[in-house]
Parts: C-alpha cells; structure tokens; sequence
C-alpha cells in the first residue's frame, strides 16, 4: 500500500519592530495564530531591531517607521547591510510619499499601513517572506504622485527643518551660516518644488508626504 508521504514546512519566522507595546501584543497574537508563521523576537526600538536581526536572523522582519533611537528606515538600512537577502515589511501609520519612497529605497521589500485588516497584512507577509514585492495600490499610488513634486537639495531640506521651528528668513541664515537673501533664495526654491503659495502650507505639505518629521 502506497502511503502520500508530505513534507511538513517550517514556520516563517518573524521579528517583530515596534515601539507600541498594545501594537506587539495584537501583531503576536495574530501572527502566532497562524499554523504557518512564528514571532522569534521583538523589538522596540530600531538599534534593538538591528541586534536582534542579526542573533535571530528571521526569515522577516515587520518594521515600524517612526521608532526611537534608530528608525524603521535606518535599521532597515543597517540590516540589509548585515544580510543582502533580508526581508522587510514596512507596517506604519506613515502614508507620505517620501516615507514609502526612502523605505523602498532602504531596502524594504513591502509595504502595509496600520489601518490595513488582517486579511490584507498577512498576504503581505507571506508575500514578502517567499521573496516576493508588496506595494498595495493605495501605496502604489502615493509614489506615483511623487514624480510630480521636483526633489528638494540637501541644503534645501535643511533650510526647510528650520522654517520649520518657526525661524525668520535672517534666523534660518543666522543658523545655517548664509546669508539673509541666500536663505531667501533656498525658500523661493522650496516653495516653488513643494507648489505651494507660502511659508505655513510648505511646512504643512512638508508633513504631509513625510518630507520632515516632529
């Protein structure tokens, strides 16, 4: 008598990045319930993520976006560095252009919001984890609006950091170690890529696509 022998196939094994202690808890609870998916570490911050990538070596990683000490992109980086064939998937609340821009860009292979329902993360994870991309259309659509913005310089990004706080024009050029119509000139440059009309809308659209962070 023939007996179908199948091979059983290990877990996928996840590590959790997340500063949210209530976010970890309900990520676990519904991870572990699926037959094919095990959480092997958690972290809580981004330098916790990198150190616990590299002793567990998950076959993915769930990255939150916005944590202390290192964030989801610069641990991201620094794991891709360690492991050229690591798996991120971004799971944050952030849905700006520029923030999905500079995770893929990092190394992340997907990318989730926070609000997405179980049935559309897990499909992410299995996704990802079998080395696959996973950019939703709602994100897909968010970096396709991005080619309409011109990138802003270095210098730009600085001088937008501190219109930011709330500096005057001969303030940003005091901090920056310009002069006052160069610190104009930078702002008339922002203004004119972020297509906006004034000072307050350019911090507010700033926010918006994740080009800066409070």
């Amino acid at each position: 008598m023939n007996r179908l022998i199948t091979k059983k196939t290990s877990p996928i094994r996840i590590l959790i990045a997340d500063d949210h202690y209530i976010v970890r808890m309900g990520l676990m609870a519904m991870i572990n319930s699926e037959p094919d998916m095990e959480v092997v570490a958690e972290a809580t911050d981004g330098a916790q993520a990198i150190a616990l990538f590299a002793k567990r070596n998950p076959d993915l990683a769930l990255m939150d976006l916005r944590m202390p000490v290192r964030t989801g992109i610069e641990a991201t980086v620094e794991i891709c560095k360690l492991n050229r064939a690591a798996r991120i998937l971004m799971l944050t609340a952030l849905d700006g252009d520029e923030d999905i821009h500079k995770a893929l860009e990092a190394g992340a292979a997907g990318y989730v919001l926070k609000d997405s329902t179980e049935d559309k993360l897990l499909p992410a994870i299995r996704a990802v984890a079998s080395g696959q991309r996973w950019i939703p259309e709602d994100v897909a659509k968010r970096l396709t609006s991005r080619r309409m913005f011109e990138e802003l310089t270095p210098r730009e990004l600085q001088v937008l950091h501190e219109l930011a706080k709330g500096l005057a024009n001969k303030q940003i050029a005091d901090a920056l170690n310009i002069t006052e119509n160069t610190a104009k000139w930078y702002l008339k440059n922002i203004l004119a890529k972020l297509r906006v009309a004034d000072r307050a809308e350019a911090v507010a659209v700033a926010i918006q696509r994740g080009i800066i962070h409070f």
